[in-house]
């Protein structure tokens, strides 16, 4: 990725996902985007004008050239610095959609002189050019990646500020301490007076308390932006994949009464009840009878180490086996749903009660949340007391609007660990009577770490990993 030295140089890129569509739109930004939009573009009509005479948020239509030859009829959006989204003049290009009349309005322009953007570019301008902070730069990425609508007022709410807000307001909050610290540290024959201490000592503890309040929104916060998995295991004819369909509320797994008919996971997100559940369907738990089917279950085991929660699928026509409790002894540690499957047919199966304890597991361990639904994948009854069960294991209570302001990512949690553990030190410093030099040391790397996630204090580094994760075009 470019660093900031390069906002000099013009970019262009699709800004629409390729294939067959009614539109493409390719986007150029930066002090050369008008001056190329005139080399490709000639206007129609009575009131035509170059892109680089019209005036700022105004729509052109017209004709793409590329080597004399007309490539495309479109419309031209110019928008004019600094009332643009990277703050630099900006130019849309929108024709027809398709593969190749996009690709050849973005070979024009690169023609005449655009470079083609890196992913997150354009974001990354915006922010290098102040129209945002690297919090609301994420909140873009969220936004265009959000499965469900709770994750989409979550990004909106970042976007719109909300969480960069209590960031700067955390941060000047501890910049404040460190400036008093390092008055004292300056003129050092002016000891700090014990009530000025207690006060210092007091914001600190509101700071840190604060920390702690945002960091309790990590793992809900990721819950919204990368969904929950849960993997549905079980023997084979168990129902497994008619239990993804009925979930999914369409067929996407084939189902059969022939045993052993998935081979292979399958991954699929639902909306369940706001949440984004990545539902992955396995291939049946039993001995393989062939190379494709050892590979199968050993992707079930894959998928099983990385779930979060487990479905496990019985079917309730039947008795249970030893192998049936084989898996059930080896998932004790993951949260899970024993799903007693074709209720609608006479029931044989019994489930003891250690299996259906909330306490399953191993000796010693914590207690493990579990639940036991009983559903026919074939009527559909059961099913939507399922989905409230996955939710309510995956976020226990209501999930409110104001808990949608502050719901930090990985990154986030990261910095905010750091900052937490910084804010310690200096306290238990301050309280112990250390030298000050220690404290405000303490703070500074404090200060710093929070400004890392609004970007104050971003390195190159930083900014490369965060940017590299956008599509190109945004």
């Amino acid at each position: 990725m470019q660093g900031s030295t390069m906002l000099d140089d013009t970019i262009a890129a699709i800004a629409t996902p390729l294939g067959e569509g009614g539109l493409a739109v390719i986007r150029l930004s930066g002090p050369q985007a008008l001056a190329i939009a005139d080399r490709c573009f000639v206007p129609a009509g009575k009131a035509a004008a170059k892109p680089s005479l019209a005036g700022t948020h105004t729509l052109h239509y017209g004709h793409v050239m590329r080597q004399g030859r007309p490539v495309d009829e479109a419309l031209v959006a110019v928008m004019r610095a600094p009332r643009s989204f990277t703050r630099q003049d900006v130019v849309e290009i929108t024709c027809h959609g398709g593969i190749l009349p996009a690709k050849l309005v973005l070979e024009a322009v690169l023609e005449k002189g655009a470079r083609l953007a890196e992913p997150g570019e354009f974001t990354r301008r915006a922010f290098l050019n102040g129209r945002l902070d690297l919090a609301q730069a994420e909140a873009v990425a969220d936004l265009i990646g959000s499965r469900t609508e709770l994750a989409l007022q979550a990004a909106n709410e970042q976007l719109g500020g909300k969480l960069s807000k209590r960031i700067n307001d955390l941060r000047e909050q501890v910049l404040n301490i460190l400036a008093h610290l390092e008055a004292h540290i300056d003129f050092p024959e002016e000891d700090i007076a014990p009530d000025t201490r207690e006060e210092l000592l007091a914001r600190l503890e509101r700071g840190i308390g604060f920390m702690d309040e945002l960091l309790r929104t990590a793992d809900e916060g990721q819950l919204l932006r990368r969904g929950l998995r849960a993997a549905i295991i079980g023997r084979p004819n168990a129902g497994k994949s008619s239990l993804l369909n009925q979930l999914l509320g369409r067929d996407r797994a084939i189902v059969s009464a022939i045993p052993g008919t998935t081979r292979d996971t399958i991954e699929e997100t639902a909306n369940v009840r706001g949440l984004p559940v990545v539902f992955i369907d396995t291939a049946g738990l039993r001995e393989a009878k062939d190379e494709i089917e050892v590979e199968g279950i050993r992707r079930t085991r894959q998928a099983v180490e990385r779930a979060e929660l487990i479905l496990h699928v019985f079917d309730a026509s039947e008795p249970l086996t030893e192998t049936d409790e084989r898996y059930l002894r080896q998932v004790a540690p993951k949260k899970r749903i024993l799903v007693r499957n074709k209720i609608d047919l006479p029931a044989r199966l019994h489930l003891p009660s250690v299996w259906t304890s909330t306490t399953v597991g191993p000796a010693g361990a914590a207690p493990r949340l579990s639940a036991v639904l009983d559903v026919s994948c074939l009527t559909g009854r059961g099913i939507e007391p399922l989905k409230d069960v996955i939710k309510e294991l995956a976020w226990s209570g209501e999930i409110k609007a104001e808990m949608l302001e502050v719901m930090i990512n990985a990154r986030h949690q990261d910095a905010l660990n750091r900052a937490r553990a910084a804010a310690l030190r200096a306290r238990d410093a301050l309280l112990e009577g250390l030298t000050l030099e220690l404290v405000a040391m303490d703070l500074r790397i404090a200060v710093n770490a929070v400004g890392e996630i609004v970007g104050k204090t971003a390195t190159e580094d930083l900014l490369d990993a965060v940017f590299s994760q956008f599509c190109i075009g945004k």
